[in-house]
């Protein structure tokens, strides 16, 4: 039975990752397609870490800010119910959800910019940002922290 459900969260992980490449190669439509199907097929009881990251890339993939920062809080909640919830997840993944923290506040705050609420946008860049210290140099971490400078530069602009 382990064996089963780890073959069933390797597939839901590798569907994920084909869809953000199809949204990364510019396809958002497929994307969204794709990702609202896997999101139907998790339901709310689904996995967390495969909730927090199938969220967290479905608000990219939204044309209204609204509906973008709904994605981003789904993602949010999701990430929290598995740190903290009734059904706690896996080390493994409780160290990715703990990782994808200052993506997740990153993406909040940009999401609160668009809809020119700054105090909220600033609130969540400095989460990013104390977040931000665990993560691992090179690559990923290297990104986030480069994308909350932006950011940050964005917000000055906002005063």
């Amino acid at each position: 039975m382990a064996e089963q459900q780890q073959s069933s969260t390797d597939a839901v992980a590798t569907r994920i990752g084909q869809a953000v490449m199809l949204l990364h190669g510019g396809d958002r439509e497929e994307a969204r397609n794709r990702f609202a199907a896997l999101w139907s097929e998790l339901g709310e009881d689904g996995d967390a870490l495969h909730r927090c990251t199938l969220a967290h890339y479905m608000a990219d993939t939204q044309d209204d800010p609204g509906d973008e920062l709904a994605w981003d809080l789904r993602a949010w909640n999701a990430a929290a119910e598995g740190l903290t919830g009734e059904r706690p997840a896996a080390r493994e993944d409780l160290l990715a959800l703990h990782a994808f923290s200052p993506a997740l506040h990153l993406g909040l705050a940009a999401d609160y910019l668009g809809l020119r609420r700054p105090e909220a946008a600033r609130h969540h860049l400095n989460r990013a940002r104390k977040a931000a210290d665990a993560l691992l140099d090179g690559g990923r971490g290297n990104g986030v922290r480069t994308a909350i400078e932006r950011l940050e530069v964005r917000l000055r602009g906002e005063r």
